[in-house]
């Protein structure tokens, strides 16, 4: 089993930064794969992006490639994610996820567990 908490979330105002912190607990090695998704009213979940713990390597989906960093602390079981020039169409509630025992980044349906979300808003 793998616990998530988000933190970091909050107000801002259109161009400005955003760090997000998600400390993993239990079983964290088995975690290939972690990454970050987020949700909007009305929207489908999207996925921003993930990271492979073996390499830490990470991909991200277009919407935020560019502008959105995802990162790892081996040491203190914690992922970011950097987020600088925020818009009002990244407001949403944003989640960490974790792979778990045998899953990878390149599954479709990567994410077993999950954070119970912090939210973000930027206003115009």
């Amino acid at each position: 089993q793998v616990q998530l908490v988000e933190s970091g979330g909050g107000s801002v105002e259109a161009g400005g930064s955003l760090v997000l912190s998600c400390a993993a607990s239990g079983t964290t090695a088995i975690n290939y794969c972690m990454g970050w998704f987020r949700q909007s009213p009305g929207k489908e979940r999207e996925a921003l992006g993930t990271l492979y713990t073996m390499d830490n390597s990470t991909r991200y989906t277009d919407s935020v490639k560019g502008r959105f960093t995802i990162s790892r602390d081996s040491a203190k079981n914690t992922l970011y994610l950097q987020m600088n020039n925020l818009q009002p169409e990244d407001t949403a509630m944003y989640y960490c996820a974790a792979g778990g025992r045998g899953s990878y980044c390149w599954m479709k349906q990567w994410a077993n567990y999950w954070g119970q979300g912090t939210q973000v808003t930027v206003s115009s």
